[in-house]
């Protein structure tokens, strides 16, 4: 890998265990500067891809390079350049806010000369000013959490791999560790979030969408809801919710049919054909139709989709 500016490559990676493929043939690459989230559900293969490029896991097969370096045949090397915050909180809850610091900047191999300036600037960064002698245990999940992240860019890695880190933190400090995930990107830090929340996957400057260990798509937010749909998005109130949801997949010009919340939202061939008919289709079936508006795709519409077109391939390929 010789340009300088892309910090990851991945060539048909694939990932076993057993007979079960976790990963199957997967390939991306990342940029220098970039924020690259993985979203999918729980157990799409998200963290195995992470853990693959972090070299805590063999790769099956492919070729993944990491700064440079090949993970299958320098793992220790690549370990040495990249910060990783795992989904489990990984610190330690009987030591305090510096002794977690000190410890990482250890393991890390943050010299004795370095460390002074590091720790004010990891303390700095992960907002604990007037907390650095609290024990873990005290914090609450919002400061554990930057605590953590201070930890695993204590030696100033050029790539950051973060694990699902913002699963059970409450939403003002999901979107302060954001604010923190773009202030190192801006200096070059090339950053892998993987999640499962849509609202935050906004804030990536590309999705790779994973699921059963397939990459389903790849782009920018924009981009995937510009290219997923054809036709139009409507958002359609009609109880009860069971029998309208049969219904509506069975609708003329419906492509796909989908709850959200107390409403569903209903890909369409056409937006005005399906404003005039929708109604009386639905009243002819006994069922009470409320309002019917267009609106905007949303990256769970996006995914949504993605998925059930790679389950209706698969199942016409069988």
């Amino acid at each position: 890998m010789n340009d300088l500016a892309t910090a990851v490559v991945v060539k048909d990676l694939v990932k076993r265990f057993g007979t079960f493929t976790a990963v199957d043939h997967v390939s991306f690459d990342a940029q220098r500067g970039e924020v690259l989230g993985f979203l999918g559900p729980n157990g799409a293969g998200k963290s195995t891809i992470i853990r693959v490029l972090c070299g805590l896991l063999h790769p099956t097969s492919g070729d993944v390079f990491v700064g440079g370096l090949d993970v299958t045949r320098q793992p220790e090397a690549v370990r040495a350049q990249i910060g990783y915050m795992s989904q489990r909180f990984s610190l330690y809850n009987d030591l305090t806010a510096v002794e977690n610091l000190r410890f990482f900047g250890g393991l890390y191999g943050v010299t004795a000369a370095e460390f002074g300036s590091r720790l004010r600037w990891a303390i700095e960064m992960s907002g604990l000013a007037g907390r650095e002698t609290a024990l873990v245990a005290t914090l609450a999940g919002g400061w554990k959490q930057r605590l953590a992240l201070g930890c695993a860019v204590l030696h100033q890695p050029s790539i950051l791999f973060l694990d699902e880190p913002t699963s059970g933190v409450d939403p003002i400090s999901r979107r302060q560790f954001w604010d923190l995930i773009h202030r190192m990107a801006a200096t070059g830090v090339t950053v892998f979030v993987s999640t499962h929340y849509m609202d935050e996957a906004e804030y990536c400057h590309r999705l790779a969408l994973v699921d059963r260990g397939r990459l389903v798509a790849l782009g920018t937010p924009s981009e995937l809801k510009r290219t997923t749909m054809s036709g139009g998005l409507l958002r359609v109130e009609c109880e009860p919710l069971g029998e309208a949801l049969a219904a509506l997949e069975q609708a003329p010009g419906v492509i796909e049919a989908a709850i959200f919340g107390d409403a569903f939202h209903v890909t369409v061939l056409a937006i005005e054909p399906a404003l005039r008919e929708l109604p009386r289709y639905l009243s002819a079936r006994g069922l009470r139709c409320g309002r019917i508006t267009p609106i905007s795709l949303s990256l769970e519409d996006v995914f949504v989709q993605k998925v059930g077109r790679e389950v209706a391939a698969e199942a016409m390929a069988s």
